[in-house]
């Protein structure tokens, strides 16, 4: 039976009551992380599968892309069929930042699901054969003033990735403004943290189907290797944007 309070909550949602915050809008616009509503499809990667070689080889990035993030899609569609209106009318980011929201039944696939959607669609963005390239600009500036330099930055954000256990993510975020290295578990991404204002800028998968074919257990080495495919002015961009929000 339908409470009166889950009828107002589903109403609010109908009518567009919960959206987006601001600064969440405004750094996705950079290039949005997983656009549009239900169906969802999966985005084309920013370029070839091999663009990445030596660091993340290229029947990883098929594998990754084409079988890990498709059934992600496909399973959030098969949830939000269950759920119907108005979760279908939803982007992903506003279903994640308002998961509880979801019916209970199907919950916890999007949660999972749709966090892979969103994650992995930003990945690729995040991702661009740099060589060792480092951040400039504002970004740089926010390091060296939050974490000591980028070095040290470097050092911080690879021991969270490395201690992750099992499969998650390591994220750096803006979180009211500031700098923050955060982790998550799963598929689970930063904007849906009860009680956080995070919008992740960068993002590194440690699940293992995102490096065992090519490092198996050695982890540190994806992390090392990771440096070297960092598309910075797109992380620059969205720092950028949730910073003027």
């Amino acid at each position: 039976m339908i409470t009166r309070r889950k009828a107002l909550k589903t109403a609010a949602l109908a009518a567009g009551a919960f959206t987006l915050a601001p600064s969440l809008l405004k750094a996705q616009a950079v290039s949005p992380a997983a656009g549009g509503t239900y169906p969802f499809k999966l985005p084309e990667l920013p370029y070839g599968y091999d663009a990445l070689e030596p660091y993340i080889d290229t029947l990883t990035m098929h594998l990754h892309h084409d079988k890990h993030h498709a059934a992600y899609v496909e399973n959030l569609n098969k949830a939000l069929a269950e759920a119907g209106d108005p979760f279908q009318k939803m982007t992903v980011e506003e279903l994640l930042l308002h998961l509880n929201e979801v019916p209970e039944k199907v919950r916890t696939a999007v949660r999972n699901n749709g966090g892979g959607h969103y994650n992995h669609s930003l990945f690729w963005q995040m991702l661009k054969k740099n060589e060792g390239g480092q951040p400039t600009g504002e970004l740089a500036s926010a390091m060296t003033q939050t974490f000591g330099s980028y070095p040290e930055f470097q050092q911080k954000f690879s021991s969270a990735a490395a201690t992750v256990f099992g499969s998650g993510w390591a994220w750096l975020g803006v979180d009211d403004k500031n700098l923050k290295i955060s982790t998550t578990p799963n598929q689970d991404n930063p904007i849906s943290k009860p009680g956080e204002k995070a919008i992740p800028l960068l993002g590194l998968d440690v699940w293992e189907h995102s490096y065992y074919l090519k490092y198996q257990n050695r982890r540190p080495e994806y992390i090392k290797a990771f440096w070297n495919v960092v598309n910075w002015d797109y992380v620059g961009q969205r720092y950028r944007n949730a910073m003027t929000a």
